[in-house]
C-alpha cells in the first residue's frame, strides 16, 4: 500500500498480467463516478412519497419497485403506471438502460442492478436510486460489479440505520468510498470475465427454471385431472391397470404431531430439528439437538401445519431419507404410510390443494388433524404403478438437485474470483 497527496492506492490479489505493473486502485466516492455533467446524475425518485397514486393510470410508463432490484441483476416483475400531469416534474427520476439502479432500503440494502440495454424508460419509486456512470472514465459493467463487492457492501451495511428494516440515505450513501481502478481497460477486462461467469450463472438458473416446469407439466401428465379417475399419461404396462382410487390421507397414513425442541436447540447436536422454516427453506436454516422427542425414519412425510396468510410452507412436505437423523418439532406432523409407495404419497400431498384451501389469506393458517386426514386425493391401486411414476418425478427431481449443486457452486466461485479481483483496504 501506498500514499500519493493522502489518497490510498492497493492492488488486488489477483491482477490480470498486462496489468500487474500498473498504479494501484484509488478509493474513490460513490458520486465521483456518476456523471456530473448530467443535471440528475445521482438522485433518489419521488413516486410513492411526493406523488399520488391518483397522478397515474394503468397503462404507460413503467415504475421501478424495490422488487424489481435484484442482488446483482433487474427483476421484471414491475407494476405499470403512467404520469398524467407530473411528466415535466418527473424528468429527475426518468431512468434509462444502461442506468445502475439501488436500492435505499430492504434486506440486503443496497443491491444494486443495470438496467438491461433492451428496455425502455422507467420511473423510480423513492426507495431506490439511479446512478449514472461517468463513462468516459468508467466501464459501467465494472462500476455495477464494484458496487456488489464484498468491500462496499459492508460499508452500505455498516452505514444502514434501523432495527427491522435497513435503510441508508441519499447523502450517506453519495459519500461512501469504493476501490476502483482508474485504467478502464482493465475495468472493461475485469467486468468481463465476471460477465461470462454471469452469463453462465443465469444459464443453469434458467435451466433449473425449464426443469421445474417441465415438472409441473409432467405431473399434469402422470395424474388424473380433476374428474377424470385415469391420467392423461399411462406407463405402458399400466394400460390395463384399472382406474385409480379416491382415497384419504387417514386411510393412507400414520399420523402424529411433531414435539417442541426450543429448549433442547445445540448447535453440534447429532439429530436435525425439522420445523417449519427447515421445510419451507427446503433444508437451507438449520436447528440441531440432543434430545430427540419426535424421531422420524426413512419414508416418513413431515407436513407443515402452521403458516403465516399466503405463505408458501403451509401443507409443504419433506420426506425422510433415512432412520435417526431427524426429529420432528411442534407445527409439523409425522405422517408413516401404512402400505403406499412413500415417495408417491409425497408426490401427492405436497402443496395439496385441498389443504391449501384452508388458506384464506387473512389470518394465519393452523391445519388441525382432522383437516390433514381428510384430505383427499387418488392413488393407482397397483404399488407396481405408484413406484413407476414416484421413480419417474424422482428423476427428474435428481436433475434439478444436480443443476442447483452446480449453481450454487458457481455462485461461491464467483464471490471467492471477487475477492480476488477486488482489493480491500488494510
Amino acid at each position: 500500500m501506498t500514499k500519493d497527496k493522502d489518497t490510498k492506492t492497493v492492488v488486488p490479489a489477483l491482477r490480470f498480467p498486462e496489468f500487474r505493473d500498473g498504479e494501484g486502485w484509488h478509493n474513490v466516492r460513490l458520486i465521483d463516478v456518476t456523471d456530473k455533467r448530467i443535471k440528475w446524475h445521482f438522485t433518489g425518485g419521488p413516486f410513492g412519497s411526493n406523488l399520488k397514486a391518483s397522478d397515474y393510470t394503468n397503462s404507460g410508463i413503467r415504475v421501478i419497485q424495490l422488487q424489481n432490484i435484484g442482488d446483482g441483476y433487474f427483476v421484471e416483475d414491475y407494476k405499470i403506471y403512467t404520469s398524467i400531469e407530473k411528466s415535466d416534474e418527473l424528468l429527475g427520476c426518468n431512468i434509462y438502460p444502461g442506468n445502475i439502479i439501488m436500492s435505499k432500503m430492504g434486506d440486503p440494502v443496497g443491491r444494486a442492478c443495470l438496467i438491461p440495454d433492451n428496455e425502455d424508460r422507467y420511473l423510480m419509486c423513492s426507495d431506490g436510486i439511479k446512478l449514472v456512470i461517468d463513462e468516459d472514465k468508467n466501464d459501467k459493467y465494472f462500476i455495477i460489479k464494484a458496487i456488489n463487492a464484498e468491500e462496499f457492501r459492508r460499508k452500505i451495511e455498516r452505514s444502514a440505520t434501523g432495527s427491522t428494516r435497513k435503510r441508508i440515505s441519499l447523502d450517506t450513501l453519495r459519500d461512501l468510498t469504493l476501490l476502483i481502478s482508474n485504467n478502464k481497460v482493465e475495468q472493461k477486462k475485469i467486468a468481463e470475465c465476471l460477465g461470462s461467469l454471469d452469463d453462465l450463472i443465469s444459464a443453469v438458473a434458467d435451466k433449473i427454471e425449464i426443469l421445474k416446469e417441465y415438472k409441473k407439466g409432467l405431473m399434469q401428465q402422470l395424474f388424473p385431472a380433476e374428474g377424470k379417475t385415469t391420467p392423461a399419461f399411462r406407463f405402458p404396462e399400466f394400460q390395463n391397470a384399472g382406474e385409480w382410487k379416491d382415497t384419504t390421507l387417514g386411510e393412507e397414513v400414520y399420523y402424529e404431531n411433531g414435539k417442541a425442541h426450543e429448549n433442547d436447540i445445540n448447535e453440534t447436536g447429532k439429530y436435525i430439528v425439522v420445523n417449519s422454516k427447515f421445510i419451507s427453506t427446503d433444508g437451507e436454516v438449520v436447528k440441531y439437538t440432543d434430545n430427540p422427542s419426535c424421531l422420524a425414519n426413512k419414508g416418513d412425510i413431515l407436513m407443515v401445519l402452521s403458516d403465516v396468510p399466503n405463505g408458501r410452507a403451509i401443507a409443504k412436505c419433506f420426506i425422510v431419507d433415512c432412520n435417526n437423523k431427524y426429529t420432528v418439532n411442534q407445527r409439523v406432523c409425522k405422517l408413516t404410510p401404512k402400505k403406499a409407495v412413500a415417495l408417491l404419497l409425497y408426490y401427492s400431498i405436497n402443496r395439496n390443494p385441498f389443504l391449501l384451501a384452508f388458506d384464506d389469506g387473512i389470518k394465519q393458517t393452523n391445519l388441525k388433524k382432522d383437516d390433514v386426514l381428510n384430505c383427499l386425493f387418488r392413488l393407482p391401486q397397483e404399488p407396481q404403478e405408484q413406484q413407476r411414476i414416484a421413480d419417474c418425478l424422482l428423476s427428474v427431481d435428481e436433475l434439478i438437485s444436480t443443476e442447483i449443486a452446480k449453481l450454487d457452486q458457481l455462485k461461491a466461485h464467483k464471490k471467492g474470483l471477487m475477492q480476488q479481483l477486488f482489493p480491500k483496504l488494510q
